[in-house]
């Protein structure tokens, strides 16, 4: 009998181990996107290049700091590590600083970080719904800022 492929699941030895990516790697989990890279420094926290860190997270390493849009976090010697000459980013650090949950599979060389606070933050400054234009079942326009100055709740439902 022909050995079972990977797409009948219970035909699968439950037992047999699989790693998650090539041996070496460190896989980064966040918003959906895994990131491996194979590159990682050696220290107390997740140590990567600092060229890395926008594809992770969409920050960027500036000489104004850790930098999304306009939003910086100054760097410290935390945040950018010396070790061997090399130059590295302490992305655990970071999400310490920011206040992000992570957990991490030493194991499995995978870690995975929540949202950042900061980031979710920036994008209600002033906790107002973007102005929208919608039609009901009769054909009529509804406006959005026609309930300027009025409390309304917002629900959102879609068949899909």
């Amino acid at each position: 009998m022909a050995k079972a492929f990977m797409a009948h699941p219970e035909l699968r030895d439950p037992y047999e181990v699989k790693g998650i990516h090539s041996k070496g790697s460190t896989t980064i989990l966040y918003q959906g996107k895994a990131t491996t890279l194979a590159d990682v420094g050696l220290g107390d926290g997740l140590l990567i290049k600092p060229k890395d860190l926008r594809e992770i997270n969409e920050f960027e390493v500036k000489p104004e700091g850790a930098c999304f849009k306009d939003l910086c976090i100054p760097l410290t010697d935390q945040l950018l590590v010396n070790l061997d000459g090399q130059q590295w980013f302490d992305l655990a650090a970071f999400a310490d600083l920011l206040g992000q949950p992570y957990v991490a599979d030493f194991d499995a060389n995978v870690w995975s970080f929540a949202e950042i606070p900061a980031k979710r933050e920036n994008t209600l400054v002033n906790a107002m719904a973007p102005d929208i234009e919608l039609t009901d079942r009769s054909g009529n326009v509804f406006r959005l800022a026609d309930l300027k100055g009025k409390k309304a709740l917002i629900v959102t439902w879609s068949s899909w």
